[in-house]
């Protein structure tokens, strides 16, 4: 007998075992050695990490995928793995370092550092990996990867060393982001842009003339960062400024600093905002990097990797400069103590013309929370533009797409505009640059130590002692490779040729650039492939009033704890029913208690139908059944199931969930299992329609577990394994069986006079409560020109009609009485007079004004939302909700006319 009530904790440890035992989801299994292979490769979480709605989201959609194509047959692998997170899993270490006050890593010294991180690794790194299980993540754990293990690592060094070798890879002076703390570079994705309400300082800027000497003329430039200007080269003006057209090729003299700079016109400079002149420190910032470049101005770096003042000693600074003893005086200062100076020198000196407030956007480290600097350093870089061109080409030519198709213009957009990638960080964790040394600048790129000293002696002719680069790589430069170093690659296994190139990819919208671009470039510069055909990118998950979620708002929904309260399955089905292309999710514990309770609906079914006698019986036919309900039955089954295969075949997983959800609660709960009851229950029924009716019902819940498995793993598991036991002889795990076919068990005729019985009860039942009609009172029904099939439908389900419909007696007349609510049921028609039973002019009235109240607020709503400054200051979740509201009204609206339009038939 069935537990009562459905227990997901219970259940869910019990089918993960199963699954685990019966090494469900290996790939390579005999039995499918000549099945066509279906490929995804997870994107890598951070060994640091913990499961966070957007992990479950993502692994969800890979996860309704991979059992959907394991059960159509193909040989699936879904390999899972986890990133090394260089600068997340060095912080997390040196935070532990600290708790426990122990010596800090440059104390320890890197060996002893690296040999703490990988004993944290074995401890602790494992968390997301055990969440996901939870979750039901069908990969396969026995080939688990981890982006430093030693043949993604042997992958990596052979990679970087061959780029190199082919020009593409090269060591360059530039600006990148730097962060202070952790004094590495760090990319753009863990840049976060922070609004701040800082100053705008007007600082005056003395023209001087050929000699040098001062003309008493000035140029006032306005900066938010006044301790920059230490390293500034030249002043720009738009080159179509009147006000600056004559000065355009003089100079200004930098004030503390007393370097003698140009004046040059450039149209970076904005003639509408500040004072239309602009200060350029090349070393300083990204924009004023290219004004140099293209104006011909050295860069200056004033800061050193702390972002302290450093200018002491500093020959780039003290080039062409005479600094004043206070300018040389702000040496060693932090960046901010600095500002403060450097504006009360200007104000000491007179030059300090206006301060204004300006709120304005600040790049923070997302990890440190500093403010990154543009910094002027020797990085390793990647010339990607070629690379770039394959991706481009692969994308035009259909090798790869991305659903939705909108976001190949964001991929087009970046990759047509690239720039260098700079693939070298200042940190310890990590794969360390595979170059090395020599004392007289001579620099050999290797894989081993061991080669690099044979390059070293070949190239001198002795021995030679070299000093390997201390930086590591990017952690983003191993995950490109992600898709075929975890099969394998550069070794030609057995595993890369049956299972490269992948199929699907699922991953974040804001990955496309920093993940998606780069495992197409290196994939197909690498191999010669693109690494996958299809790039699935998912919305984010929001709180349920669609707020970005956030720890400091503290609107955190956390996807363990909605799986403790609810179950993985009603938390997993929840987000498939939620995930329409291209529209962010918003989730709160209501809508997951609203699946579970989904959950609970079908575990009820099933008990029933183990009370009513209904056991899957091994010699059944669906295509032999004989009663009309039972063929209805199995034709709702068998288009819920095509429905569903279209709708995930094409990504539609909302559509899919949809679909699923309408058969199982709507078609199988709410109206078979209502219909089966007098055959279920009944007295004096035909035997053989009660066995053939307990059989369908049995072997619907098998197919309801199938159709339902991709979505609802573990209940589905468990259902199957129960029903099972009624069988002569025991059977395999659901994960493991074959997606229904049931397309040859449609029959016309029954879904015909079935479904007709459904749509006028349900119109009846609508028309009811659209007219206010007294929840116990029965009505009479009035067939209407009604023909022998209709009648004859009628006459057979006359005791259900008047059951289900809440009905006096059922009628038949040529014309439709007076004062009745008219029903259009599939081309025949039928009548419910209300006289007597709902005052029908004073209805009229209440719909009328309730309509009227609808078409007010949509009027208001749509105000607002046609409103530009509203749009423009409102945050996203509050115009969100506005829409919301507006189409919640007209969908009201249209219920009110649409009885409207019933009751003026009457």
């Amino acid at each position: 007998m069935m537990d009562k009530t459905f227990n997901p904790a219970a259940v869910e440890a019990r089918v993960s075992a199963a699954w685990e035992e019966g090494e469900a989801f290996r790939a390579g299994r005999p039995e499918r050695a000549g099945a066509e292979p279906f490929s995804i490769v997870i994107p890598p979480p951070n060994v640091t990490g913990s499961l966070h709605m957007g992990h479950a989201l993502n692994n969800t959609i890979q996860d309704i995928l991979v059992r959907f194509e394991r059960m159509r047959g193909r040989d699936v692998l879904w390999q899972p793995g986890t990133d090394h997170a260089g600068i997340a899993t060095q912080m997390v270490v040196e935070r532990k370092l600290m708790e426990t006050q122990q010596p800090g890593r440059r104390e320890l010294g890197r060996e002893e550092f690296l040999r703490r991180v990988w004993a944290w690794k074995e401890e602790s790194g494992g968390t997301i990996i055990g969440q996901l299980k939870r979750l039901g993540a069908s990969c396969d754990w026995s080939r688990e990867r981890f982006t430093m293990d030693e043949g993604l690592s042997r992958a990596v060094l052979k990679t970087f060393v061959d780029l190199h070798a082919q020009g593409l890879i090269y060591r360059d002076k530039r600006l990148v982001n730097w962060d202070p703390k952790f004094q590495t570079a760090i990319s753009d994705l863990e840049v976060q842009q922070i609004e701040v309400k800082g100053k705008l300082w007007h600082f005056d800027y003395p023209v001087v003339d050929e000699a040098g000497a001062e003309t008493g003329a000035v140029i006032t430039v306005a900066t938010t960062r006044p301790e920059t200007m230490l390293g500034d080269t030249a002043v720009a003006v738009h080159p179509d400024d009147e006000r600056y057209r004559d000065l355009v090729g003089q100079r200004v003299r930098l004030p503390l600093v007393n370097r003698l700079i140009p004046i040059v016109a450039d149209a970076y400079s904005d003639p509408e905002k500040g004072t239309g002149a602009v200060k350029i420190t090349p070393a300083h910032d990204f924009n004023d990097f290219e004004v140099g470049r293209r104006n011909g101005c050295r860069p200056i770096n004033v800061l050193d990797p702390e972002a302290r003042i450093q200018i002491a000693g500093n020959a780039d600074f003290l080039k062409g400069a005479a600094p004043e003893a206070a300018a040389l005086a702000l040496d060693g200062l932090d960046r901010f103590e600095a500002r403060k100076a450097v504006v009360a020198l200007m104000e000491e000196r007179g030059r300090l013309r206006l301060v204004e407030p300006n709120t304005h956007a600040v790049p923070h480290g997302d990890r440190s929370g500093v403010v990154i600097e543009p910094y002027l350093t020797d990085q390793w870089y990647v010339n990607v533009k070629p690379l770039a061109e394959r991706a481009l080409q692969a994308v035009r030519d259909g090798k790869t797409r991305f659903v939705p198709d909108n976001y190949e213009k964001i991929f087009f957009q970046w990759l047509e505009n690239i720039e260098p990638w700079c693939v070298s960080r200042q940190l310890w964790w990590g794969h360390q640059i595979p170059v090395w040394y020599d004392g007289g600048g001579g620099i050999f790129v290797a894989e081993s130590e061991a080669e690099a000293l044979a390059q070293a002696k070949a190239k001198h002719g002795a021995d030679v002692a070299l000093t390997r680069d201390p930086d590591v790589l990017d952690t983003w430069f191993s995950s490109a490779l992600w898709p075929f170093s975890t099969l394998g690659w550069p070794d030609k296994t057995p595993e890369l040729a049956r299972f490269y190139p992948t199929n699907t990819l699922v991953t974040g919208k804001d990955i496309i650039f920093f993940w998606v671009a780069r495992m197409m470039m290196m994939g197909l510069h690498l191999t010669d492939q693109a690494p996958f055909d299809t790039v699935y990118l998912h919305t984010l998950v929001r709180d349920e009033k669609g707020a970005k979620m956030s720890k400091s708002k503290g609107n955190v929904v956390d996807p363990v704890d909605l799986i403790d309260r609810f179950g993985a399955d009603a938390l997993r089905f929840t987000l498939a029913a939620l995930a329409a292309p291209g529209r962010d999710i918003k989730l709160g514990p209501q809508r997951v208690e609203g699946y579970r309770n989904f959950a609970t609906k079908l575990w009820n079914a099933a008990r029933f139908a183990e009370m009513n006698g209904c056991e899957l019986k091994a010699d059944f036919r669906p295509d032999a059944v004989r009663e009309t309900l039972n063929a209805w039955a199995l034709t709702e089954a068998a288009k819920a199931v095509a429905e569903v295969a279209q709708a995930i075949t094409v990504y539609r997983f909302n559509d899919a969930a949809a679909a699923a959800y309408r058969f199982v609660w709507n078609v199988f709960c709410d109206w078979y299992l209502e219909l089966a009851k007098p055959v279920l229950q009944g007295e004096g029924v035909d035997p053989a329609a009660r066995a053939e009716t307990q059989a369908t019902v049995a072997f619907l819940i098998d197919q309801i577990a199938k159709l339902l498995h991709p979505f609802m793993p573990f209940l589905t598991e468990e259902l199957w394994a129960i029903k099972g036991q009624a069988l002569p002889t025991s059977r395999g795990l659901l994960a493991l069986e074959s997606w229904p076919e049931l397309s040859a068990y449609q029959n016309a005729q029954a879904e015909a006079e079935i479904g007709w019985l459904v749509d006028l009860i349900s119109e009846i039942r609508s028309a009811r409560s659209e007219t206010n009609v007294p929840a116990g009172a029965q009505v009479p029904l009035v067939l209407v020109a009604a023909d022998a099939s209709v009648r004859a439908r009628v006459e057979r389900w006359s005791e259900t009609l008047t059951r289900l419909a809440r009905l006096s007696e059922i009628g038949c007349a040529d014309i439709a009485p007076k004062n009745a609510v008219q029903l259009l049921v599939r081309g025949s028609v039928a009548a419910l007079p209300l006289e007597g039973i709902v005052d029908l002019a004073a209805e009229v009235a209440r719909l009328k004004k309730e309509a009227g109240k609808a078409r007010a607020e949509i009027g208001k709503i749509e105000g607002k939302l046609g409103n530009a400054d509203f749009l423009a200051r409102a945050p996203e979740e509050v115009v969100d909700e506005q829409r919301e509201r507006r189409d919640a009204e007209a969908a009201r609206l249209a219920k009110i006319e649409e009885a409207l339009a019933r009751l003026s038939d009457a």
